[in-house]
């Protein structure tokens, strides 16, 4: 199960008594931000993209979307989601659950600029009922990632 895996992730930093885990569903942006009594702006939502032949999770701000060019002058190509089949498979978390956290090797990690607005927000923790609460520096730190791309609009 992908949140043993991201609790074991974070266990490795002293971080998973950090894990919060719902009686409810928080698998979307809308129902995180009611499991959380917090905006839905501050929730981290984590996309899948495929690039090229490589995945590329992207987290954003909850209440932002993918701008098309930008993501295109990014990443070189036309913005291509997962599957939803696919997701568990190649990134390690069903959709619902996915994070920057216990993924599977090769997976790149990146963070959109909408995220720099909070002191704190609230990715998933790899099943569809956690989350946790993390600077951004925090989130920066333990999502290991590639670098802070400007890929979205709307916030």
């Amino acid at each position: 199960m992908s949140i043993e895996r991201v609790r074991t992730y974070f266990e490795e930093y002293g971080m998973k008594d950090r894990i919060l885990e719902f009686q409810v569903s928080s698998a979307t942006v809308e129902l995180a931000a009611a499991a959380l009594q917090c905006e839905p702006e501050r929730i981290a939502k984590t996309l899948s993209f495929m690039v090229n032949d490589r995945v590329v999770l992207i987290c954003t701000a909850g209440d932002a979307k993918i701008d098309n060019p930008k993501y295109k002058a990014q990443f070189g190509t036309k913005a291509k989601m997962l599957a939803g089949d696919m997701v568990e498979e190649l990134t390690g978390h069903a959709v619902g659950g996915v994070c920057p956290f216990g993924i599977r090797e090769g997976v790149d990690v990146y963070l959109d600029i909408s995220l720099k607005r909070f002191e704190t927000v609230y990715p998933a923790c790899g099943s569809s009922n956690s989350a946790i609460e993390l600077t951004i520096p925090e989130l920066e730190k333990y999502s290991h990632c590639a670098g802070w791309v400007d890929v979205c609009k709307g916030y």
